[in-house]
């Protein structure tokens, strides 16, 4: 008796930490309505390059970038003048102004070509300003690009590791305006989870209201919920950090197999399982091999030498044997029966279409 007990108190430990496991902190299912990062682009100008910036007889928007900038540093070309240039190559810089970004700020950006630069390894960025979908400027770029690859040339042969016609400036920009975003306006904030479900969307009230009180979160629908804020501006912060770190177990996700038509990739979670039924694979296969012969005459005749085609033709299918599925399979035993038939992904697409008609699939078949 006494070894029956703590085996069970093992059990019951076991499934606690199994519930712990799954649980996950609601930062990572939801996000705060409204704050979230903004994407910033601008064009400019890479310069200091080894020779392997743009042919400016197929890119005159690099020339032409030249030409504007030198002008508005009091560089003033003769009319008429044409520029060879290889070491500049026209770029777009790309960043994201991530939520309460301050001014002066720095942050992360990547140069990609735009032209026909072989690479950009070893320039650098001139001052280029970054705007947001408003057109306003949130911040300017300027720095010394990093190309995580390396390339050579010679005698018609080229070697190539990574991709050279991108790099990444850190900290290559600084933020000049902010985004405006504040917690402080208005009594209510909302949280706005990931992914869309009315049983996950109820856990997360039910474990706010456990550790701030009743009458403090609504579920709104199946996405949205609305929290009630402190009345004092300055505990903020504070109150939603503490939401934020909250633990919830979410529903689990439905059934559903992915199929990615143009691969061949097919993904399953673990909640698919099937019905009985019975799968038979076989491949037909038809090869037809012409053979050319040449015909030649018995010396001294009047016959010509002439060139005869023969065909062969061969049939083969492959012999597979009916493979026997068991109701309420889970996800491994679905992958082992459907490997023990012999399918490769492609064929795997065309089993799960049938066994989906069949209804003996107990999922949702997407394919992408």
């Amino acid at each position: 008796m006494h070894k029956f007990l703590i085996g069970l108190m093992w059990l019951f430990a076991a499934l606690l930490v199994a519930d712990a496991a799954r649980a996950e902190r609601i930062k990572e299912i939801a996000t705060i309505a409204g704050v979230r990062n903004n994407q910033i682009v601008g064009y400019g100008i890479v310069v200091g390059l080894d020779g392997t910036g743009d042919q400016t007889t197929q890119t005159p928007f690099t020339v032409q970038s030249m030409i504007n900038m030198l002008s508005r540093m009091g560089v003033n070309l003769p009319p008429g003048q044409t520029l060879q240039l290889k070491n500049v190559a026209a770029v777009m810089v790309t960043a994201e102004l991530p939520p309460f970004a301050r001014v002066g700020q720095p942050l992360d950006v990547t140069v990609s070509s735009i032209g026909n630069a072989k690479s950009l390894r070893g320039g650098t960025l001139i001052l280029t300003p970054l705007k947001g979908a408003d057109g306003q400027v949130y911040a300017m770029a300027q720095g010394n690009v990093v190309v995580v690859g390396a390339g050579a040339t010679g005698g018609g042969a080229k070697a190539t590791v990574n991709h050279l016609a991108a790099g990444r400036i850190i900290n290559g920009a600084t933020v000049e305006r902010e985004v405006p975003l504040s917690l402080a306006q208005g009594d209510s904030i909302q949280f706005e989870l990931k992914r869309s479900d009315f049983g996950t969307a109820q856990r997360v009230v039910e474990a706010i209201e456990r550790a701030m009180g009743p009458g403090v979160a609504t579920a709104i629908d199946g996405r949205q919920i609305q929290v009630r804020l402190p009345a004092q501006p300055e505990a903020r912060v504070a109150f939603l950090g503490r939401i934020e770190n909250l633990e919830v177990t979410p529903v689990e996700l439905p059934a559903k197999v992915i199929v990615n038509a143009r691969t061949g990739s097919v993904v399953m979670n673990r909640a698919v399982t099937i019905e009985e039924c019975a799968v038979a694979h076989g491949n037909l296969s038809v090869s037809v091999t012409p053979q050319t012969n040449v015909s030649q005459p018995a010396p001294l005749s009047a016959g010509q030498t002439v060139a005869t085609t023969n065909t062969g033709i061969e049939i083969k299918q492959e012999e597979r044997q009916l493979v026997q599925l068991k109701a309420g399979a889970n996800l491994a035993d679905v992958v082992k029966a459907l490997n023990a038939v012999g399918a490769n992904p492609q064929d795997l697409i065309a089993i799960l279409q049938a066994m989906k008609q069949s209804g003996s699939l107990r999922a949702e078949l997407e394919v992408i």
